[in-house]
């Protein structure tokens, strides 16, 4: 392999590094913001960013294993069999992208996003949306 390619291997490497430092570190993040927040366990607030904290690290970090793998299809192994795997792998990562932002962003990728206020009022007091209730009520 020249050296070129071997450069090359090593940069998607560390992209692809990148990418799943900021999974874990996203994932930690996200853990630790939830168990210190008050009452945790009775907050709905508290799991709903939780869980957006871990679908935005998911999604960032995506992005950076999808990179890397680009990178390294393209230019190192440039075969016909690691383009068709490069699509398998970003045909699944594609997808899990877009059920993540949709679950995240509470709103299909082609629709405006939700009003601030009626998001913040969601999140703040633990309304449910339709019908103006807290669960449970």
């Amino acid at each position: 392999m020249s050296w070129f390619h071997q450069i090359i291997n090593t940069v998607s490497l560390a992209i692809e590094g990148i990418g799943v430092m900021i999974i874990v570190a996203g994932f930690a993040m996200a853990t630790r913001r939830f168990l210190q927040h008050r009452r945790f366990y009775e907050s709905r607030h508290a799991y709903l960013e939780y869980r957006h904290g871990i679908g935005r690290s998911i999604l960032l970090g995506l992005d950076f294993l999808i990179a890397g793998d680009l990178i390294k299809t393209v230019i190192v192994l440039n075969s016909g069999e690691s383009v068709v795997t490069l699509a398998a792998v970003v045909l699944i990562r594609a997808f899990l992208g877009f059920t993540l932002h949709v679950e995240v962003e509470g709103h299909w990728p082609w629709q405006p996003p939700h009003p601030a206020q009626r998001r913040r009022n969601h999140l703040d007091n633990g309304h449910d949306e339709e019908q103006g209730k807290r669960p449970g009520d």
